[in-house]
């Protein structure tokens, strides 16, 4: 197939590229390889991608319409998968104007590429942030998500509503994944797992919110990228049993389903740095704080019904994630 990926020299964009690299696909690659965070990194995992001869690249902010309408109107993408996204929880909260210029105008621009352009599928990466002050664990795809607390949650909600209306309209079916704490070889330097390696090797403190009483459905990279295949490769159909007297949040008469893919197992965030002690054979130097806001107490998927209708997800136990996190890091700076 012919596939567009936005955010291919992302952290999970470059994953996915590889794995529809390797069995054939013919990739069309958008990134803007923005500062966010340093751009080396970002062309480090697009210097892998482009040793393929079946991968094209385009520099190219999807919240430009006109460059997006002239790379769908060019190459006529069969299936399309959108990862290009202003990350970050705590950034949106003092940077709000990136957050809606990408991942609402820019999600805006994805999908009328794909409706003028007959697009067979969209698959789009939402967030586990959209349960926000939910605590009935695990959070599943029926639970009502009207709580967020950040603006990255609220975009990616957006994009959940503004999805479903275009594949209520069009007839585009449409997939959302919503991906649960991801980490692994070429993880962003942003993400606890980097900020915490680096300053545990170094001997600077790290930062322990809510004096460490936290749970994360910490996911392996390469499960993440699997399931997302997978999802491309199953389109949805509309939900005969839809009951609009008692809707379901996670499907529709429309061509359109929200799926989580994480590891349903919450590990305490105390067990995660002392996988990364071990692995690094120093003590982390640890300061304790308060609940930063936009964070919430614990994430656990439910992903009962991504396996029900998909296939089974690949679950990398976390003391194997860590230990091949930690083989990356070195490796990537020569340690």
């Amino acid at each position: 197939m012919k596939i567009l990926l936005t955010g291919c020299a992302g952290f999970i964009g470059m994953h996915v590229a590889k794995i529809l690299l390797d069995r054939g696909d013919n990739i069309i690659g958008i990134d803007s390889l923005n500062e966010y965070y340093d751009p080396s990194l970002k062309n480090s995992r697009l210097n892998e991608l482009l040793k393929y001869k079946n991968f094209t690249f385009y520099k190219v902010d999807i919240a430009d319409q006109y460059a997006i309408e002239d790379i769908f109107s060019k190459e006529k993408p069969q299936r399309v998968i959108n990862l290009a996204a202003q990350p970050g929880v705590r950034y949106s909260i003092t940077n709000p104007y990136p957050y809606v210029q990408s991942n609402v105008v820019g999600f805006l621009n994805i999908l009328e590429g794909c409706r003028n352009n007959n697009t067979e599928h969209l698959v789009f990466s939402s967030s586990s942030s959209v349960y926000g002050s939910n605590t009935s664990m695990p959070f599943s795809t029926q639970d009502n998500v009207d709580h967020p607390l950040s603006l990255y949650a609220a975009t990616k909600k957006a994009n959940e509503l503004m999805a479903h209306s275009y594949s209520h309209l069009y007839s585009l079916p449409v997939t959302g994944l919503r991906y649960f704490t991801v980490y692994g070889p070429w993880g962003r330097p942003d993400m606890s797992p980097w900020l915490f390696t680096s300053a545990i090797l170094e001997g600077r403190e790290i930062n322990i919110f809510n004096d460490g009483n936290m749970k994360r459905d910490f996911t392996f990279v390469e499960d993440i990228a699997e399931g997302t295949v997978a999802a491309l490769d199953k389109l949805p159909l509309g939900n005969e049993n839809y009951s609009t007297i008692n809707p379901d949040p996670s499907s529709s008469l429309a061509k359109y389903k929200i799926y989580n893919i994480g590891n349903s197992e919450p590990e305490k965030l105390m067990d995660f740095i002392g996988e990364l002690e071990k692995n690094l054979g120093k003590v982390a130097k640890k300061k304790y704080l308060p609940l930063q806001p936009g964070d919430v107490i614990e994430t656990f998927a439910d992903t009962s019904d991504f396996e029900n209708n998909i296939c089974e997800i690949k679950k990398t136990k976390l003391s194997t994630g860590v230990e091949k996190w930690i083989q990356w890091y070195k490796t990537y700076h020569k340690i």
